[in-house]
């Protein structure tokens, strides 16, 4: 006796409605996360450009220690700072070069590197001095005529990277001691064991 062939169970796909109830899931959950996602790509691109200025810095001071030769640090709006550059003090890109000596040298600065900070984050905004000055010492000094169209002074800088009129970004600090130190910080925190990463008060 021969026994029935069986068929194979039938493949079920998705209804129309368990489709649309996954499309439907899918969209609240898009919109949920969209924010959150909003605020973490604004926050990377301070988070880039902040990190960009502080390397540019820290070149700046080490390229004054290591060639014992005052150097200047510049933000400047021109895109090529090879070529010539005018500092400016909300400049998109920055310079490093080194001063003029007295000995009879051209009075233009001598170009060492330079860099973007805001090409890739065009609504992000630097704030702070045109130029800083380093000596060979790797201070901070006076320099009435750096080559840049702009004076040095012998202080302590902050630089601020922020998103203007975004309330809901982390703004960045990069601040640069007398001494020379660069340092990144959170101006929304206080410098404490708590929260190393602060800024002082």
């Amino acid at each position: 006796m021969k026994t029935p062939l069986r068929r194979p169970p039938a493949v079920r796909g998705f209804t129309l409605i368990e489709m649309m109830v996954t499309l439907v899931l899918l969209g609240a959950l898009m919109a949920l996360a969209l924010p959150a996602m909003s605020e973490w790509l604004r926050n990377s691109r301070i988070r880039t450009v902040a990190d960009a200025l502080q390397n540019g810095l820290r070149l700046a001071q080490t390229e004054a220690l290591r060639r014992s030769r005052q150097t200047v640090f510049s933000l400047t709006a021109d895109t090529n700072p090879a070529d010539g550059l005018t500092a400016a003090a909300n400049g998109s890109n920055w310079s490093v070069n080194f001063v003029p000596l007295l000995t009879g040298e051209s009075t233009d600065p001598t170009f060492i590197e330079g860099g973007g900070l805001t090409g890739l984050a065009p609504d992000v905004r630097v704030t702070g001095p045109a130029t800083l000055c380093f000596n060979s010492l790797g201070r901070v000094v006076d320099n009435p005529a750096p080559g840049t169209g702009v004076a040095c002074s012998a202080a302590a800088a902050a630089y601020n990277i922020t998103i203007p009129d975004v309330d809901s970004v982390r703004a960045m600090r990069v601040l640069v001691a007398l001494g020379g130190q660069v340092r990144l910080c959170d101006p929304a925190k206080t410098l404490s064991n708590a929260h190393p990463d602060g800024c002082p008060a």
